[in-house]
């Protein structure tokens, strides 16, 4: 069976669908959603209904933050991430906020683990951004019965770390459309990227599939409409800022 695994798409319906498309094309027949399907983009709608009716198909969901503040903005705008959060909320109607808030932090399937940003302490939101963190993320999860494999998004970068004959965790850096052979001795633990706001200087979307009879993950970098995706939040009438950073993928 190959699941699909896309996180972050923050309202960006081109990027969303363009990756829905890739992964059935390769051969995708299960779908793993891991939070943080709005903020940011001009799409919130669209890709909430997506992902809804992704939901009733069976695939499996969790919540992000950005989905959390959707539900509940935050009264005061600190950080970037928040300043569009209130926007959002008016968009989607009560049916999808309560979608949304009914999203789970964590979701197991077998061997498999499911979470937008750290095991650790998921509600907190932790970055899993290098060795020490994926490592606290890990130690959290392998205590849950028979987990192997965790996957997340958040940090919108495409790593796979793993823990090999001792205790330290080692960090691959994967190439696009390269299956890597992830067998089951072994502890796991994959940041999957960021299907709708790239963050690496390259707009091209990112997901991942991973192969769970042959035990490979293949990490898969898509062209899709960015500039469509930018006039979206012009038009929409958002920081002209978040338009530029598709344009660029920065």
């Amino acid at each position: 069976m190959k699941l699909a695994l896309l996180s972050d798409i923050h309202a960006n319906i081109q990027a969303f669908d363009t990756c829905l498309s890739h992964a059935r094309d390769h051969g995708a027949q299960q779908f793993a959603l891991l939070g943080d399907f709005v903020g940011y983009g001009g799409d919130p709608v669209a890709v909430v209904e997506r992902a809804q009716e992704l939901a009733n198909d069976g695939a499996v969901l969790v919540k992000g933050n950005h989905d959390a503040m959707a539900v509940a903005p935050p009264a005061e705008v600190k950080a970037i991430g928040d300043s569009t959060a209130a926007w959002t909320h008016d968009q989607l109607s009560v049916s999808q906020l309560q979608f949304l808030d009914n999203l789970p932090m964590i979701r197991q399937q077998s061997t498999i683990l499911l979470v937008h940003a750290s095991v650790d302490d998921p509600e907190l939101w932790r970055y899993v951004y290098d060795q020490r963190s994926a490592g606290a993320s890990l130690d959290a999860a392998v205590h849950m019965p028979d987990v192997r494999y965790v996957f997340g998004g958040h940090v919108h970068q495409q790593t796979l770390y793993y823990r090999g004959a001792g205790l330290d965790l080692m960090k691959f850096m994967p190439t696009p459309g390269v299956a890597v052979p992830v067998p089951k001795h072994r502890h796991w633990l994959a940041t999957i990227g960021s299907v709708g706001q790239p963050r690496d200087h390259n707009p091209q979307a990112m997901y991942a599939l991973f192969d769970t009879d042959k035990l490979q993950l293949t990490f898969h970098r898509v062209s899709y409409d960015h500039q469509a995706a930018a006039a979206a939040i012009r038009a929409a009438g958002l920081p002209v800022f978040f338009a530029e950073r598709l344009e660029v993928g920065r």
